[in-house]
């Protein structure tokens, strides 16, 4: 497989990685009837942002590098949020007794 494959196969992978974060979403707000972003979405956003910025950094594209490195940035601060508001969770529960 030549380089250029190799780079065609990634970007189309990171493409992937977007599209899965849209069905995620649509499926898990239909189930619940109402809109909801699943830590899945921000995971696959992370996912595929940094593939595409390998890719955007291959193809030496400015434009495209810029707007996938500003993604990854809202992508990691989301995330950031989830684990941290996870984390508060943990802390507010009252202690189980056995």
């Amino acid at each position: 497989m030549d380089d250029t494959t190799l780079w065609i196969i990634i970007g189309f992978g990171g493409q992937a990685f977007f599209t899965a974060r849209f069905l995620i979403q649509w499926i898990v707000s239909e189930r619940a009837k109402r809109s909801i972003v699943p830590t899945a979405f921000w995971l696959f956003s992370l996912g595929g942002g940094a593939t595409l910025l390998a890719y955007a950094i291959h193809r030496e594209d400015p434009v495209f590098i810029a707007g996938q490195a500003a993604g990854l940035l809202i992508y990691v601060r989301n995330l950031h949020f989830i684990m941290k508001g996870r984390q508060a969770a943990r802390q507010a529960e009252p202690p189980r007794t056995v």
